[in-house]
């Protein structure tokens, strides 16, 4: 089964890599109030026209380097 998150470019400074800051919202296990949890992921961009700022699916995949996990499917508008 293959992960597939919505997250916020925040650095486009690699080449041919994007860092996507994915948030999620999750109950607190005992007192059951929502939090906002955050992750960052290095994703391969290939040969997307990517800008700061832009909200984009990323897929799992095979791993390309030693910290990249994740591609980038398609921008969402």
């Amino acid at each position: 089964m293959q992960k597939t998150f919505n997250g916020k470019i925040i650095s486009l400074k690699m080449n041919k890599t994007a860092v996507v800051k994915v948030t999620r919202r999750k109950p607190h296990p005992l007192y059951r109030k929502l939090m906002v949890k955050s992750s960052n992921y290095k994703v391969d961009t290939g040969n997307l026209e990517l800008a700061l700022g832009q909200n984009v699916k990323i897929a799992e995949i095979r791993p390309m380097s030693k910290e990249k996990f994740f591609k980038v499917l398609e921008v969402i508008k």
